[in-house]
């Protein structure tokens, strides 16, 4: 089928479109919240990177810890109905954040516990969301329909990257916090229109019982859990220098919110790209063609760390962003493609608990690095590891070999 009447098939779908827009207005949001937290935290009396990395840590950590619980209720109720719970938990906790900024009334553990119920519901959100892609997608357009979740979520996250930096510049972070929360809110509206369908859980399995059964898919797969390890601890330099260590080096040398802003639109740019790219391209070793590209996370890093110009910061950022989303794109659809439909949500709670299992640790050490180092010194640290990285996963074999259903399913057609 040729890929304008795919794309005309797939935009015909009023369920898809309804996922769409929902996914497309809570990455919005999403993106107001980098920018509105670094500098709403860092503008607080006597806060500093170390204030920063508890805050972030305190989101990060109920992440990882949950996501597995994510993925069981994902596999077990109705995938429309988790998506809008898990949004509406966002919702709530990133406008009380905003409210807490505009008040004054900042108390550390107050500003902790509004980030760890925004963690928890991501850990409710990506297993939902990498689950009911195929209950609304037919297979062959499974590429298609993830290229244009990414494309809307990378088109939002560069506008709201901008607004948002508009808006912390001009009228503080609280009120790009609002109007995060705001943005989850309409997600999460939207979302409930979803058809609810049933679950492909056996409702006699226990939750332990669906938890082993999606360990065994997840680990008899070489390319899923190397993948994952290299994620694991790319995540980790990744939170570590975008969370705290850039902002710091951007507040320092870079005009503070607004340099810090044309780095992270840059890379939500290269996004936008990286999608575009996605929707023509079907390679046939997706995960080899997925991992080279992660080679890209270490320019911003090591640049930031020798003090590069501004401009080239954003081009670096905007060459990740192409690589990253064109990854993601690639990444899910062969995850979909490869794993049961019945054990997806509770293997992609696996897949984002090992990438983000380290996250905490960075935000962590991120501060005390800055300190004893400084922070361009870590920098180029995170980068170096970043680069280590990529070179480890692309020494196994199915990373490098793995190939798309796809394209092998047309060349047995082809042979015949």
């Amino acid at each position: 089928m040729p890929a304008s009447s795919q794309t005309r098939e797939l935009l015909a779908d009023a369920p898809y479109l309804v996922l769409l827009g929902a996914r497309t207005i809570s990455m919005l949001g999403m993106a107001f919240a980098p920018v509105a937290l670094a500098f709403g935290i860092l503008g607080l009396p006597g806060a500093d990177a170390g204030t920063l990395s508890v805050v972030l840590a305190a989101q990060t950590i109920p992440l990882v810890v949950f996501m597995l619980v994510g993925g069981v209720i994902a596999d077990r109720f109705p995938r429309a109905l988790v998506l809008g719970w898990g949004q509406l938990i966002a919702a709530a906790a990133w406008s009380a954040i905003g409210v807490m900024l505009l008040t004054g009334f900042t108390p550390l553990w107050l500003l902790c516990l509004a980030a760890a119920f925004a963690g928890m519901s991501g850990a409710t959100v990506y297993p939902a969301l990498s689950g009911i892609i195929p209950d609304l997608v037919p297979t062959h357009l499974l590429q298609k329909g993830n290229a244009w979740l990414s494309m809307g979520a990378s088109a939002a996250r560069f506008i709201g990257l901008v607004a948002s930096g508009a808006v912390v510049v001009w009228l503080g972070g609280g009120w790009a916090m609002v109007v995060a929360g705001g943005l989850y809110l309409v997600a999460s509206g939207l979302s409930s229109l979803l058809p609810r369908g049933g679950t492909l859980a056996q409702p006699e399995d226990s939750p332990l019982t669906q938890l082993r059964e999606g360990w065994g898919e997840f680990r008899s797969r070489q390319w899923l859990f190397v993948c994952v390890l290299q994620w694991a601890v790319m995540l980790m330099v990744l939170q570590a220098s975008q969370g705290v260590l850039g902002p710091v080096v951007a507040k320092a040398e870079l005009g503070g919110a607004s340099g810090w802003t044309l780095v992270l639109a840059g890379e939500a740019l290269g996004a936008v790209l990286g999608v575009a790219i996605a929707l023509a391209w079907h390679p046939r070793r997706p995960i080899l063609v997925a991992t080279l590209l992660t080679f890209t996370a270490a320019a911003p890093q090591l640049l930031l760390g020798v003090s590069a110009p501004l401009w080239v910061v954003v081009a670096a950022a905007f060459c990740m962003g192409i690589g990253f989303d064109l990854f993601g794109v690639l990444w899910m659809t062969t995850m979909q493609r490869e794993v049961p439909p019945e054990s997806l949500s509770r293997v992609a709670s696996y897949d984002a608990l090992g990438s983000l299992m380290l996250g905490p640790i960075g935000l962590l050490l991120a501060g005390p690095a800055a300190t004893i180092f400084g922070p361009h010194l870590a920098l180029i640290g995170t980068g170096v590891i970043s680069l280590a990285t990529t070179v480890f996963a692309l020494a196994f074999p199915e990373v490098r070999q793995l190939r798309a259903r796809t394209v092998i399913r047309s060349e047995v057609t082809e042979a015949a």
